[in-house]
């Protein structure tokens, strides 16, 4: 049967929307995939105790996220999670080089994220430093940080482990 224009465009209205929408997506999804678009790099901390270059060990901590909290939580109660910028280094806070956002994980089941806008830190170079409250339910907790740079990327930390009690 002929679609309507006249007596179902009001009715129809969002269903056309919705329709054109995921059209127009899934031409955009099919121009990124045939330019070769894939899954962004994580980068992870290493030990700068290792590294003999200054400005290499500088890169790779302020950009790292490093995790603070107790290493035991009780099950149901509000536990604190505190995720740093960086140890030694402070990272920028101008227009196009600040830290976007900090997500907090349970292996791979994401808890929290915080998103900051640039200036968020008097555009200075500072430690981000993002306070969580959970609620853990599980035996035991492995937390993973993972941060996103507007100039280089998602960096994640190594994992901490918290057993959880009763």
């Amino acid at each position: 049967m002929p679609y309507k224009w006249g007596i179902n465009y009001k009715i129809q209205s969002n269903k056309i929307n919705f329709i054109l929408i995921n059209f127009f997506y899934g031409i955009m999804l099919l121009q990124n995939l045939t330019k070769g678009y894939t899954m962004p790099k994580i980068n992870r901390y290493q030990d700068i105790s290792e590294i003999d270059r200054e400005a290499k060990k500088d890169y790779i901590d302020r950009h790292s996220p490093f995790i603070h909290c107790e290493s035991t939580a009780k099950s149901g109660e509000p536990f604190e999670v505190t995720v740093k910028m960086g140890n030694e280094y402070t990272h920028p806070d101008d227009f196009d080089h600040y830290i976007e956002s900090v997500a907090l994980y349970n292996g791979e089941t994401l808890l929290a994220r915080a998103s900051y806008v640039p200036g968020t830190l008097g555009n200075t170079k500072a430690h981000n430093t993002t306070k969580f409250t959970i609620i853990p339910t599980s035996k035991k907790l492995n937390l993973v940080a993972q941060a996103y740079c507007t100039k280089h990327g998602v960096w994640e930390c190594e994992s901490v482990e918290v057993e959880v009690t009763e």
